[in-house]
């Protein structure tokens, strides 16, 4: 049993990227190259070169275009490129339509009633070696169906090609495992990964998840400062100096994340206010219609920030993005600095005339 343990262990990974720039900070950060899986819908040809160089452990292929471009640069390169290809199973993620990503009508992978003529001409390909099957089919997905009933689709694609001889070495089943933001009651990474071992039975196929958002969104907080407490016609605002171009996902997703003050003021009786940035934006907010008790220059925590926070930040308004610290027991270090001015400007050139 415990050897049956430490198996099922072994068949569990997560690399997922979708840019070249991913792979450079994976590389960066002393990852593993051959447990990296290149997905994403736009694949460009010098990128393609750069994951055959570095010598990845997959290509997720999600269309017969980028097949066939795939096919060209490796030849070029003088390789042989690993392929899945990402199937479309057409399954409802019940998650916000922005990231749902396994239906027909989204951007996403090959639709499913396509795969097995794709993975006939994938086979026909000298510079392809085909060596396994993907599905993703959203994020935040609080449910055990949306999974299980993808995974079964994507089985019952896999019998079919093995029984036209192909012989696929893994299955990635995607990710997509949601967090508590407010009131949901998602699996556990446990819970998740049992579904999968007890749906996923073949010992000899390798099973690839992507915890992603499951492991860093509830890690992480935004810090942001109260400037002003105002009131325009009834309702009550408090301007802080975070905005939207730090945390998007409100007003992008119309997501809720919960807002706590740092220092709690006993006894203060707690008003309605939204909470607001600066930006010259009325989607410009961090939340709606919150309980607080707060003062001008109190601090405000946005939880659950760990996920798409500072990955989806910017610059809009010429606004620099605040520092990142990482919290370990009593320590604290900056691993991200704060942007300066002079950090936006120094790509920029002035036109002159002659």
């Amino acid at each position: 049993l415990r050897q049956l343990a430490q198996r099922r262990e072994e068949r569990l990974l997560d690399q997922r990227i979708v840019e070249v720039g991913e792979l450079e900070r994976v590389l960066h950060a002393g990852g593993r190259p051959d447990r990296i899986i290149f997905s994403g819908v736009g694949k460009q040809r010098h990128e393609m070169q750069r994951a055959l160089a570095a010598g990845i452990k997959c290509f997720n292929v999600e269309s017969l275009s980028e097949l066939l471009r795939l096919n060209e640069v490796a030849a070029e390169f003088g390789a042989t490129a690993p392929v899945s290809l990402r199937v479309n199973p057409d399954v409802d993620a019940a998650t916000h339509p922005y990231i749902a990503t396994g239906l027909n009508n989204n951007k996403f992978g090959i639709p499913f009633d396509s795969a097995v003529d794709v993975y006939q001409q994938a086979r026909a390909l000298p510079h392809i070696r085909i060596t396994g099957i993907d599905c993703h089919i959203g994020s935040q997905i609080t449910g055990s169906t949306p999974h299980i009933d993808a995974i079964k689709r994507i089985l019952d694609l896999v019998d079919k090609l093995e029984s036209l001889g192909f012989s696929l070495q893994h299955i990635d089943v995607g990710g997509g495992l949601g967090i508590r933001y407010r009131d949901e009651s998602p699996l556990t990474p446990e819970q998740l990964i049992a579904n999968i071992c007890s749906t996923v039975t073949d010992p000899d196929k390798q099973v690839i998840v992507e915890p992603g958002r499951s492991i860093v969104g509830n890690a992480g907080v935004l810090l942001t400062r109260v400037e002003y407490l105002k009131e325009n016609g009834g309702k009550n605002f408090a301007v802080v100096d975070a905005a939207m171009n730090d945390l998007l996902r409100p007003a992008l997703y119309d997501a809720w994340q919960n807002i706590l003050p740092v220092t709690e003021h006993a006894g203060a009786t707690p008003r309605r206010y939204d909470v607001v940035g600066p930006v010259c934006e009325s989607g410009d907010f961090l939340g709606l219609e919150r309980e607080l008790s707060v003062r001008e220059g109190d601090l405000l925590a946005i939880c659950s920030a760990g996920a798409y926070g500072f990955s989806m930040s910017s610059n809009y308004n010429s606004r620099p993005r605040p520092a990142e610290i990482m919290v370990e027991a009593d320590r604290m270090v900056e691993i991200r600095r704060r942007e300066s001015i002079q950090d936006l400007l120094a790509g920029e050139s002035l036109l002159t005339t002659g």
